[in-house]
């Protein structure tokens, strides 16, 4: 019975692996989109900033807070997904060996 044991163990083992390496794939993607929110964003404000300029007036400063706190929200959340990323990699149960 104990090779049953050291095989249930090696199966057991190479589950939590996976599902690690499930959950950080899942967390880099969402950080890659989140990225992709944030260029969006920052995208946005520059076009905003460009138009106003071209039409010779600035940016009117309700417009500009809007764009700006969708960049900020976006960096944000950038910086918290990297974080989780940078936790998951250092935990016990982070990267398979």
């Amino acid at each position: 019975m104990a090779i049953w044991n050291t095989l249930k163990g090696e199966f057991d083992r190479a589950g939590q692996a996976a599902k690690g390496a499930l959950d950080e794939g899942k967390l880099r993607l969402e950080s890659h989109r989140a990225k992709q929110r944030a260029e969006a964003a920052a995208a946005s404000l520059g076009f905003a900033v460009y138009r106003a300029r071209v039409d010779g007036a600035d940016l009117e400063p309700a417009r500009y807070d809007v764009l700006a706190a969708n960049l900020a929200a976006a960096e944000a959340d950038v910086a918290r997904l990297e974080g989780q990323i940078a936790d998951h990699m250092k935990s016990p149960a982070g990267p398979a060996d």
